[in-house]
This record gives structure tokens, C-alpha cells and sequence, in this order.
């Protein structure tokens, strides 16, 4: 895939000048390193680039969704990482309003009671599974 689009005028607001952003969202995901080595992070007009190591598709898909749910990002490119085959198949979505988790849960999984398995696929995006935002994107794993 390479690129994955977002909503800029919404996410946690890490920085407040254009030049704070890259310094700012490689902390914000080493923060809480999903599994990514050798990070390194460019901003440009709200397109942030991300370079490094993943251990784990599932590595690159969160450091990708930390990254792009952030005030002022609009895209994230991540072409020149190449993660491991993915273990599990992920759809993205995005919160609408009225979305809880275990309303999401519900519609992916036919059972609401297993929001836990999307807070836990998002548990670096996702600090509190009460306190999701519209416009947030997240991973939905898939069950076959």
C-alpha cells in the first residue's frame, strides 16, 4: 500500500510549528514503540514520511496510525518500509460519529463484546476504549 490518507484538522496536537513535526511525532511513537527500529520521520505540508525497521506488519500499521492521527496530518507514506508478511488481515477505519468500540465490534464481528480485540489492536492509538474521536482511523483484525 505505501500511503494511507487522514483528517488533518483533527488527532492529538503534538506541535505547533511545521518544524517541530517530524522530532515531535517520532517521539509520539517511540513513546509507545509498537516495534519499530531505526525510526525516522519527515514532515512536509502535512505529508509525514516514515523510514525504519518494523518487526511486525502489525508494528507498521500502528506507527502509521500514531503518525497519522495527529492535528495537521493529512497522509502518511510509508513505501520504503517493508514489514514481515502480515500474520492477520487488517481493514482501517475511520470513527464516525455515534461509533463506540463495541459498537464496531458489533458490526465487524457480530458480537459487541469483543471490542476488547479492537482496543487491543489499537492499544497504542487508543489510550482509553472510552475516548475514541471522529476522524480517528484505526485497525480492525479479521477474523476468517
Amino acid at each position: 500500500m505505501g500511503l494511507l490518507s487522514f483528517a488533518k484538522n483533527i488527532g492529538s496536537k503534538l506541535f505547533s510549528k511545521p518544524e517541530e513535526a517530524p522530532a515531535k511525532i517520532s517521539s509520539h511513537i517511540e513513546e509507545d514503540n509498537p516495534g519499530i527500529s531505526n525510526l525516522e520521520v519527515g514532515f512536509d505540508n502535512g505529508v509525514v514520511t516514515l523510514k525504519g525497521t518494523p518487526s511486525s506488519q502489525e508494528a507498521l500499521e500502528k506507527a502509521v496510525l500514531m503518525a497519522g492521527n495527529v492535528e495537521g496530518v493529512s497522509e502518511v507514506h510509508y513505501e520504503e518500509v517493508k514489514g514481515p508478511d502480515p500474520a492477520v488481515k487488517v481493514e482501517y477505519y475511520e470513527i464516525v460519529s455515534g461509533d463506540t468500540l463495541s459498537g464496531i465490534a458489533k458490526k465487524h464481528y457480530g458480537d459487541a463484546s469483543k471490542y476488547m480485540q479492537i482496543f487491543e489492536a489499537n492499544r497504542e492509538v487508543i489510550k482509553d476504549p472510552d475516548k475514541i474521536y471522529v476522524g480517528q482511523k484505526i485497525r480492525i483484525p479479521l477474523v476468517s
